[in-house]
């Protein structure tokens, strides 16, 4: 298949390393969004494309994608990915890296102190919460370090991007500052908002500048300018203000001035600027964001100048209750993972329709599609779907001769065991539909336990289980194949997943019936076999391990204590995600060594408790064990113990040893 770029880059221009010679800026073609739609006026819906429109874009990122899985990264593994985009045809993604020296300019010439500014921003698994006004100071500060290997990196991923045509979309000012800004200018009119993620205003409760303050369009122009300065322009620029919190007014004359200083501050320094706005909002909040909020917002940016990002298309589409956001550019995205969990997931019928829903949608304002997944490096069956999708006019015709050939090519060779394992998976983790589907993984697994915890799914795990025994019956031909060893680690690990939940049912019903000895038989397989297990199976492979997760942390680091700041930062990131548990559990990972000393060790607490409870005869204190596994989650966050790095065992083995022992019962119909 013949890529072709949105944008193409001057033959004058290009030498053996991409673009030489010119500004960031003078290398691409000078267009706007109105441009797509040519003879019809400022981009007015329901114009005939001069080009096939809807496929313009194929966007990739997500706010939260910088935090959740690139935060870390060396300009190797961003190079890896930034080919990885342009082999699957991705043509307009963020470039967010270095904002932070950027603005610590702009505040240190607005007059704050090096402390002030250190104080607000956010540890580095945090920033995207930082940037988006959830969240200040929290696991902070940054080392200076940071902010010179962040600028150096942002100048790698924009140069290599720009060879390949895509567009960098760049971030511009929200509105939101810190508090110190209300100490060097006193008269200035800010609102202090509510609280997020369950942070006390220690760490959330953002200042959001009043739009009519004469400091926005100062402060605004100001960081878009020395931006510029810094890394050159495609003319896209990111900014969310009001990201999972309510405005301070729902009246619409507010949500449109807020809106218009948000753009007025960009065409100040750039007449050319596009406003790329994730759509979030409107679907998190749709109780708050009624036909007039959300048409403020639209209507307040000249049409085709606001390019709108459907975050949550394949689930919760907000194009089709807004008439295709009233006239304004969207693209299509998939979301589909939350926090970068593992676990089997997807909604491949919605996604492969969804996009040619949208194109027909009566004055459809469609301009692409998009993968904005706040995690990657998981279900890469989805992603290849989405990807070809950016391609195609229609949907694929037939999703099981489609991931049938998917195995085939992953594997290198066709197997009727392996494609029909990968059918079946189809069938069930892959089929989600409706509004209730999210990637987010709740599984009990990963959960602090309490006796209420919800083990349904939407899916027959049977369908499960025999894909795991097909995967395994194909092991001798294809265990040479890395992404087959790969898969049947994920599998098994599914597998496991499943089996967690089952033996956490069987212990639920033994306790309610006072029935010790079921209690401790089932407790004691999960807890003492079944995780130690799974930890085990987990070590097998690089890309499950604790350790490779850490010491990418470390090695971002100057100094070994800049090294323990940054595993510290990394750790809450995994589990308790705040000094309290704010957002338990949200990032959860399914990774060798936080099996066995995060999961493991809370889940036996938890068969313990409910133990004593039977055998003394009082009732088991939910509120008390809460206690006792925080500080069991807190010991974990503030400990220092190396994991390995490299993997042991062999994953094929170690995956048979416990299909041998756990898919007879399953069979027999033990449950």
């Amino acid at each position: 298949m013949k890529v072709e770029y949105a944008t193409q880059i001057p033959a004058r221009l290009e030498g053996p390393g991409g673009v030489q010679g010119a500004s960031p800026s003078e290398a691409q073609p000078r267009w706007g969004l109105g441009d797509l739609f040519q003879g019809c006026g400022p981009c007015r819906v329901g114009c005939t494309p001069a080009h096939d429109t809807a496929r313009r874009y194929r966007y990739y990122q997500n706010v939260c994608t910088q935090s959740y899985s690139f935060v870390w990264w060396d300009w190797a593994r961003w190079e890896r990915e930034i080919d990885w985009m342009a082999l699957n045809g991705i043509n307009l993604a963020l470039a967010w890296s270095g904002q932070e020296a950027i603005w610590q300019r702009v505040y240190l010439a607005l007059g704050l102190t090096q402390t002030e500014i250190n104080e607000f921003f956010t540890g580095p698994a945090f920033l995207a919460w930082g940037r988006m006004g959830n969240l200040h100071t929290w696991d902070g500060p940054l080392p200076p370090s940071w902010h010179i290997k962040q600028l150096y990196l942002q100048h790698r991923v924009l140069d290599r991007m720009r060879s390949f045509g895509m567009t960098p979309v760049l971030p511009a000012f929200a509105g939101h500052v810190p508090e110190a800004v209300t100490r060097v200018f006193p008269q200035v009119n800010v609102t202090k908002m509510g609280s997020w993620g369950h942070f006390n205003c220690s760490y959330s409760c953002s200042f959001l500048l009043a739009p009519e303050d004469p400091m926005f369009p100062v402060i605004g122009s100001l960081f878009l300018r020395e931006l510029v300065k810094e890394f050159g322009t495609d003319h896209i620029y990111g900014a969310d203000t009001f990201n999972e919190m309510q405005p301070p007014s729902s009246a619409p004359s507010y949500l449109a001035a807020a809106t218009t200083a948000v753009y007025e501050a960009m065409i100040a320094v750039d007449t050319e600027a596009v406003w790329l706005l994730q759509g979030w909002l409107f679907q998190h909040q749709p109780q708050f964001w009624g036909p007039a909020q959300i048409g403020a917002v639209l209507g307040a940016v000249p049409r085709g100048r606001l390019l709108v990002l459907d975050l949550f298309a394949e689930s919760q589409p907000v194009y089709t209750r807004t008439a295709s956001f009233q006239g304004q550019p969207f693209i299509w995205c998939m979301l589909h993972n939350f926090g970068g969990n593992h676990g089997l997931f997807g909604a491949l019928e919605a996604v492969n329709g969804g996009p040619e829903a949208a194109r027909l949608f009566p004055n459809s304002t469609m301009v692409g599609t998009g993968m904005a997944p706040e995690g990657i490096s998981q279900n890469e069956v989805v992603y290849s779907l989405m990807a070809e999708l950016g391609w195609r006019k229609d949907p694929v015709p037939d999703l099981a001769a489609w991931v049938t050939n998917f195995a085939a090519q992953r594997y290198g060779v066709s197997h009727p065991d392996a494609g029909a394992a990968w059918r079946l998976l189809l069938r069930s983790v892959y089929n989600c539909s409706g509004e209730v589907c999210r990637g987010h993984n709740r599984s009990p697994l990963v959960r602090r336990p309490s006796l209420q915890m919800n083990t349904s799914v939407w899916y027959n795990r049977s369908s499960v289980f025999e894909a795991w025994r097909l995967l395994l019956t194909s092991a001798p031909s294809l265990a040479a194949s890395p992404a087959f060893r790969y898969d049947l680690l994920d599998l098994t690990r599914q597998a496991v997943q499943e089996l967690v939940s089952l033996y956490y049912e069987e212990a639920r019903s033994a306790y309610l019936s006072k029935e010790l000895t079921s209690l401790l038989r089932a407790g004691g397989v999960l807890a003492y076999e079944l995780l130690p297990a799974l930890d085990e199976l987990l070590g097998s492979d690089s890309r499950f391990l604790l350790g490779s997760w850490l010491e990418q942390a470390r090695a971002a680091a100057v100094s070994e204590a800049e090294a323990d700041f940054y595993e510290q930062n990394s750790r809450y990131q995994l589990t308790l995600w705040g000094p309290e548990g704010n957002i338990l559990d949200y990032a959860n990972k399914q990774l060798a060594g936080l099996v066995a000393n995060y999961y493991t060790p809370r889940w036996r607490l938890f068969l313990e408790a409910l133990a004593d409870s039977v055998a003394q005869g009082i009732p088991f204190q939910q509120h008390q064990f809460d206690k006792n596994a925080f500080q069991l989650e807190q010991a974990f966050v503030l400990s220092k113990p190396r994991y390995p790095s490299q993997p042991r065992g062999d994953t094929v083995d170690l995956a048979k040893k416990i299909f041998l022992k756990y898919y007879p019962r399953w069979v027999a119909g033990s449950w």
